[in-house]
């Protein structure tokens, strides 16, 4: 239930020159007196604060200024087993905006959190507070859903996050970046991409994606056009030259649970069995086995280019099968291209590349359906 209020005005026009620390009981008072006097409703009472510095998985911070007043604070909510942290409030005393406190304030919560092992921060805004809004935005923050009747008062929630995990340097880039340009196409730019990083006179363009979504289309899915099939994909790219290994983590019918129709879970099948007997006789290996984290770097390492499948609740909150490449590992992190650019949820290319994903996370989320049937292909160097 963030109420987010940072400051009046993003600038600030005085020099700030405060200390960060963690807030203690003796802080309830003036944190009692900045939340009454930041916020007309919503607001945190004195028993909720002393509840929140004593019992529960939170942080608070505050900022003072040389004298130790007191100028705001910030409100950190865990929960345990996710890497998701919560900006559950943050407010500066009125009488002190426009001196810098919500931006350090802001950068203290990130830095908190990171210490507490999350990847990504999220927070609530009121939809009416557009230079909050503004605010988070400049901080590297996107909306990604809104939510009527948050607030006492009815007013709507914007829901916000930012990763908070660092970004590897463009200039290390080993697979170069290609959006998808339709809805359905996401299998088809994941694996162009993962081509081009091996072959640099791979075409990569709308002709060459819509073409490979042909070859590959599983006909029908939840609604809309077809998405591509394991198999398809990767018996696309076995035909354009490159050595292609497939793992699977069963040998049943993937995403025929996504439509009921008889007819069109028939289709799927026939679809499946018809690549399979071609990826037969192309002599490209199936894996009944899930491709475990481990074995993903290696063949990262090796050169190869994993193109893994996901639920794409991580990026666009629907549970939709979704191909995404993996660019590399370090020790705690999953480097992803995502070729969806979500303009909705305010997404740029640059948002879409090396994004970091915890190695737990991306376990977890390297999974579809209610069987949770995982799959991969590793994309390697064009046959001799």
């Amino acid at each position: 239930m963030s109420r987010s209020r940072p400051s009046r005005q993003p600038a600030a026009t005085a020099r700030h020159c405060g200390m960060i620390r963690a807030a203690t009981a003796e802080d309830i008072p003036a944190l009692v007196e900045i939340e009454n006097r930041a916020f007309s409703t919503d607001r945190i009472s004195r028993r909720s604060f002393r509840y929140l510095l004593s019992k529960a998985k939170a942080a608070v911070l505050v900022e003072t200024d040389a004298s130790g007043f007191v100028r705001g604070y910030a409100l950190l909510l865990f929960n345990r087993g996710t890497s998701l942290s919560r900006l559950y409030s943050i407010a500066v005393d009125p009488s002190r905006q426009r001196e810098g406190v919500g931006r350090t304030l802001l950068a203290a919560a990130e830095a908190a959190a990171r210490d507490r092992g999350t990847a990504w921060m999220r927070l609530e805004v009121r939809a009416n507070s557009l230079d909050v809004q503004a605010f988070y935005k400049a901080h590297g923050f996107h909306k990604f859903a809104l939510q009527p009747h948050y607030y006492e008062d009815d007013v709507a929630a914007v829901r916000m996050e930012k990763s908070l995990a660092p970004r590897r340097d463009p200039s290390l880039m080993r697979v170069p970046y290609y959006a998808q340009t339709l809805d359905f196409t996401c299998g088809p730019a994941a694996v162009l991409m993962a081509m081009r990083a091996l072959d640099s006179g791979t075409r990569v363009d709308q002709t060459a994606e819509i073409r490979m979504w042909r070859e590959s289309t599983t006909v029908f899915m939840t609604s809309g056009l077809g998405g591509c099939s394991p198999e398809g994909l990767a018996l696309a790219a076995q035909r354009r030259g490159f050595t292609v290994e497939l793992f699977l983590s069963e040998g049943g019918v993937l995403f025929v649970d996504s439509v009921r129709s008889p007819l069109k879970r028939e289709v799927i099948r026939l679809v499946q069995e018809d690549f399979r007997e071609q990826l037969a006789i192309c002599g490209v290996k199936m894996t009944f086995r899930p491709l475990t984290l481990e074995a993903m770097r290696r063949y990262c390492e090796e050169g190869s280019v994993p193109v893994v499948l996901i639920s794409s609740w991580r990026f666009d909150r629907e549970k939709q099968p979704h191909w995404v490449v993996v660019t590399g590992f370090d020790s705690n992190y999953v480097y992803l291209h995502d070729p969806n650019v979500d303009e909705e949820l305010d997404k740029t290319p640059t948002d879409c590349m090396q994004i970091p994903v915890l190695q737990g996370e991306f376990v977890k989320m390297a999974r579809y359906g209610k069987t949770q049937q995982q799959a991969a292909l590793v994309i390697g160097r064009v046959r001799d």
